[in-house]
């Protein structure tokens, strides 16, 4: 069941805050732990193995992308001997118009991934509807060719969901909340990787 916000009147900002908060922490303890595990996995099997990793996403969620490459790519590195290869199609300006104007706006991150993408390599989708045809487009292609996928949803997932290998799902229907959480999620991954792999005297003394 997915969760809506708001679902009545709120007359005053601290209440409508309590309430926001109040929500985004029941999205948060909704997500499936062991897609979160499965997640982690899949993400520093693709790195130590020399994959990229292709993070897109629209609006708010392409700024959660541009976030992940400095994250994944900068953050899991520091103080381990990973060495990501990290892409966010959603910051190629110039080339997504370009694709958007001559072709199909629809075609922005599926042009991107048919170019560059292989097998061994990821793609991680951000979607708060999970409908965005750009985003259902790139991961169809994903499954077509042989290249795995995680899609980070909202809503009721939408047909990313359906698409990706593994797709985490908050199930609010609110997209501040579902942003939110998308970058929780975005953090947990990296932060956890790195500790993960970093040798354990630093992990209580390094700053995350």
């Amino acid at each position: 069941m997915t969760i809506r916000f708001p679902e009545h009147p709120l007359s005053e900002v601290a209440q409508y805050a309590d309430e926001y908060f109040s929500t985004l922490a029941s999205g948060a303890a909704r997500i499936d732990r062991k897609r979160l595990a499965a997640s982690a996995e899949l993400i520093e099997g693709t790195v130590s193995a020399g994959g990229t990793i292709y993070a897109f996403g629209n609006g708010g969620s392409g700024a959660i992308a541009n976030h992940l490459l400095c994250d994944f790519s900068k953050g899991i590195q520091t103080d381990t001997g990973l060495r990501p290869k990290v892409v966010s199609l959603a910051s190629h300006t110039e080339l997504i118009l370009a694709i958007g104007n001559d072709i199909d706006f629809a075609d922005i991150f599926l042009y991107q991934v048919r170019t560059w993408a292989r097998q061994g390599d990821l793609l991680l989708a951000i979607s708060s509807s999970g409908n965005s045809e750009n985003i259902v487009r790139a991961l169809q292609w994903g499954r077509e060719a042989g290249v795995r996928s995680i899609a980070l949803t909202g809503f009721d997932g939408g047909r990313a969901a359906d698409l990706a290998d593994i797709a985490i799902h908050v199930p609010v229907h609110n997209y501040g909340i579902v942003e939110d959480v998308h970058q929780a999620i975005m953090h947990t991954l990296a932060q956890f990787i790195r500790y993960r792999n970093m040798p354990s005297g630093l992990r209580l003394t390094r700053s995350f």
